[in-house]
């Protein structure tokens, strides 16, 4: 008896130890994100076989060093590139261009539309995760007006030319479906208890904000179990509860030009990450001219100028909503902050179309839309590191200024 509760002794001491080493975890600060390069994309021949206007839902592949990632706009189809080596310059023609080790194809097979059957707009890929030898797909619909969409994901070999195994759209139960139709990442494992769950899930930021999270937003779930699976929301903002101050105002936060498309938890941090992009001139409804707005002249929401931005969590507080003791939108970020890369097309749009998160090398890779020849994006990687910063190079003259 003496023994067994020595080592009942020992098991608890060294639970509790890791406990609080994890939740000591450093967090990633903007200098910890260490530039490192980018590489182009294959041009492709026409809108079905290409990244161009496209470059988003990216997922990280270890098996192959690769990314899957949807191309253009119009088909939401995917391919699978392998990562060359990365080249840190300001001339694009100096850059490596990835290679294709899978061609474009439909991930779901036709089922897209089953997510929201009775809705007449487009839909589109939301996210992409490979998990346990599946590739996991969300799908929303893009102006979703009644708020009929019901489901959101799939699960498919990660092999592209098979057929017939397409399991999907399954609704997982808990949030409202519209915040976990978009973005997803792997939680590191010590995280994974505290959390509740190995996988996060979330979207924000698109058309008919009732429905939406008016902010990052983020669920944990479990991707092996999506047919009958469940949800539970760590970071989001309802109507009413957005992000910041206000979402027709000039802030830091969140407006209604603010696109979050990635997020990443990187191992041995307690910091989730979300990628996208951030309007932070005054805020304004109309055209691009009645607004002074050079890089989108279409009627609508502008806060020119616009900038990448990350919007930065603390695992700890998203620990704490899962055990009751904050709401999800009484969390905010412990910092947020902008940054240069050295490509810009499409006249300043800064429109980021995804991150994904390599643990192996601690690389993110980022989609920057719209950078290249044909509006194909450009992808780019930081390093998570507690070194030195290598500054991200300035774009060249003839390029768009961040």
């Amino acid at each position: 008896m003496k023994l067994i509760a020595a080592r009942i002794a020992f098991l608890s001491c060294a639970i509790a130890s890791f406990a609080q080493a994890q939740t000591s975890q450093p967090l990633v600060q903007q200098g910890n994100l260490v530039y490192q390069g980018a590489f182009r994309v294959p041009q492709g021949t026409d809108e079905n076989n290409t990244f161009n206007y496209g470059g988003t839902s990216l997922a990280f592949n270890p098996a192959n060093n690769s990314l899957f990632m949807v191309g253009h706009d119009w088909n939401q189809l995917t391919a699978e590139i392998k990562i060359p080596s990365l080249v840190n310059s300001t001339s694009i023609g100096s850059l490596n261009t990835a290679t294709i080790l899978q061609g474009f194809k439909d991930t779901t097979e036709g089922k897209l539309g089953q997510i929201n059957p009775g809705d007449p707009n487009s839909k589109k890929i939301g996210g992409q995760l490979v998990y346990n030898g599946n590739l996991i797909v969300t799908g929303y619909s893009y102006y979703d007006g009644a708020g009929t969409q019901a489901k959101t994901h799939f699960s498919r070999p990660l092999s592209l030319s098979s057929s017939g195994s397409v399991q999907g759209p399954f609704k997982l139960s808990g949030p409202d479906v519209h915040w976990v139709s978009g973005y997803m990442a792997t939680v590191p494992a010590e995280w994974q208890s505290a959390l509740g769950g190995p996988a996060l899930v979330g979207n924000c930021c698109l058309a008919i904000a009732s429905v939406q999270s008016n902010g990052p937003s983020v669920s944990v779930f479990d991707p092996a179990n999506i047919a009958s699976g469940s949800a539970k929301v760590l970071v989001g903002y309802p109507l009413g509860q957005q992000l910041g101050p206000g979402e027709a105002t000039q802030n830091a936060l969140y407006n209604l030009t603010t696109k979050v498309r990635g997020v990443v938890f990187p191992t041995g941090t307690r910091s989730v990450l979300f990628f996208g992009r951030h309007g932070v001139g005054p805020y304004c409804y109309g055209t691009g001219a009645e607004c002074n707005d050079p890089a989108d002249d279409s009627k609508g929401t502008h806060a020119y100028p616009y900038r990448y931005q990350v919007w930065a969590y603390d695992a700890n507080d998203l620990v704490a909503v899962k055990n009751g003791s904050k709401s999800p939108q009484s969390v905010t970020p412990y910092a947020t902050w902008n940054y240069n890369l050295p490509f810009e097309g499409n006249g300043g749009s800064h429109m980021i179309g995804g991150a994904a998160f390599d643990p192996a090398t601690n690389n993110i890779y980022v989609s920057q839309q719209c950078s290249d020849t044909n509006c194909a994006p450009v992808i780019h990687a930081f390093k998570v590191s507690g070194g030195s910063s290598v500054a991200v190079p300035n774009p060249p003259a003839n390029v768009v200024a961040q």
